[in-house]
Formats: C-alpha cells, structure tokens, sequence
C-alpha cells in the first residue's frame, strides 16, 4: 500500500501526518516502522488527520513506539499548521483530540494552540507533578543542559508506573523565562521539545512564583515557545501554547 506522508516539526519535535482515508489500517509495528529514524521516515511521533470542516476535525496520535499516546501539544501545533496550509480553512479552528477539544490560530508564522484547563498543580518537596493531557514530572535544578536527561529521566519514568511518566528537567533563567529538556515515554528518548511538557514547566514556574496571569518565555533545544496562563482556583485555565510549526517535506511510502 502507498500512502501520502506530510513531515512537520514543532521547535525540532517531528511527526508524520496523514490524511485518514478508507484504505488505511496501520497496525503498530507499521507505525514504529514508519517513525524509525534509519529504517522508515523518522519521527517522534505520527498523527492522522481524521474529519473535516464539516464535520469536525479530530487528530490522532501515536507515539514512536506505535502505542496511541496521550495529547501531545508540538503535535496540535502541527496538526493546525497542515489544517491551515492544506485544508484551506480560516486561521482558528476546532478539533478533537484524545483529552477533548482544542482551539487553535494557525498563520503562516505562529501557530497557537489551547490547552486543555488544569484543575490541579501538585507540589512535592523536590519536584511537581502535572498533567498538560499527558502527565508530566517537573524538577527544577541549575546547569541543566549538562544534564544525563536520557539516563536520569529513563530512571524517573521507569520507576514511576507501569505506564510511566514524562520527565521534564528545567533551569529557571529568570521570573518569565525557563529551559526545559524533556525525557519523553513512547519515544523513550529525549525529545528537541515537547509541547505538554513545555505546558507543565511553565505552569510550574507560574505556580512557583504565584504568577497570578501572565506569559513564559521557554527555550528548549529545538526553538522556543511562549505559554500563556491564568491562574485558576488550585490551577491554571485559558492556557495557550504558543510557537512555530514547519513542514519540512511530503512525499510517498510503502507500507
């Protein structure tokens, strides 16, 4: 079978994206093949576009391993670019996603995305723990570009859960700026970026400094993001994840 692929990345967080028709059943071990970075396309994840104006659109999303994952925010981001440059919709839009619905703005240069409301922020002595739509373990700490992301989050996720976690190391560079590296499950590697993870970091520092409204700059490894936040009674409400989304190519496999 041949399929028609679109290659996007959100701030370096890459995802395959089909558009749904009849004719495609792809079983997990198709998608691992097609996210394989030496044997397939190569992605951190792959995303099929289902509906249409219409109807509603709806994004589904599956991790590099081939498992149907959670939200993912640099997927959104990306899943309304090509809504925007292929669809030929207007610049705001709908859609389901796996954690409910999303409003989005898509232009030529920014893409925003909302976020899903979180109802609560939990704070532990050394670390948070938030779910942006996928759950998310935050730390703060200094000289985090030195650090074993790969190693010490693995370890974080491993000994979480069976389902694990994602791991978010952060470096606070002042009040409304952070860095953020992110070990992610399903990719079970770090990620460029990763846009829940973004999401929970910056909802971290705003909590951390009782930001009661406002917005975080975040730098990551592949480009930088903007969140925006309200404070809400335990967590934080009208949240957007804000930044650039490419389409880096299209082309057509066998599967």
């Amino acid at each position: 079978m041949e399929l028609n692929f679109y290659k996007y990345h959100g701030t370096g967080n890459d995802f395959i994206l089909i558009r749904e028709i009849d004719t495609i059943k792809l079983t997990a071990e198709e998608i691992k093949h097609l996210c394989d970075r030496h044997f397939g396309i190569g992605a951190d994840g792959l995303i099929i576009i289902r509906g249409d104006e219409a109807s509603g659109f709806e994004m589904i999303y599956y991790n590099a391993d081939g498992n149907e994952s959670s939200m993912c925010g640099n997927g959104g981001r990306c899943f309304l670019k090509f809504l925007f440059e292929n669809e030929a919709i207007s610049s705001q839009v709908s859609f389901m996603a796996i954690d409910g619905m999303h409003e989005g703005i898509a232009g030529p240069e920014e893409v925003q995305l909302k976020m899903s409301d979180v109802p609560n922020i939990n704070s532990f002595e050394y670390h948070y723990e938030i779910d942006t739509g996928s759950p998310h373990w935050v730390t703060f700490g200094m000289d985090v570009e030195k650090e074993d992301v790969f190693a010490n989050g693995r370890k974080i996720r491993q000994d979480y859960s069976d389902a694990g976690i994602n791991v978010n190391f952060v470096e606070q560079l002042s009040d409304d700026e952070i860095f953020v590296r992110t070990y992610e499950r399903g990719v079970e590697g770090e990620t460029l970026s990763c846009g829940t993870g973004v999401t929970a970091a910056a909802l971290a520092q705003a909590d951390g400094l009782g930001i009661e409204e406002g917005t975080i700059k975040v730098k990551t490894l592949g480009g930088t993001l903007q969140v925006r936040c309200k404070k809400a009674e335990r967590g934080y409400t009208d949240i957007w994840l804000v930044g650039p989304a490419v389409q880096v190519y299209k082309g057509v496999v066998t599967v």
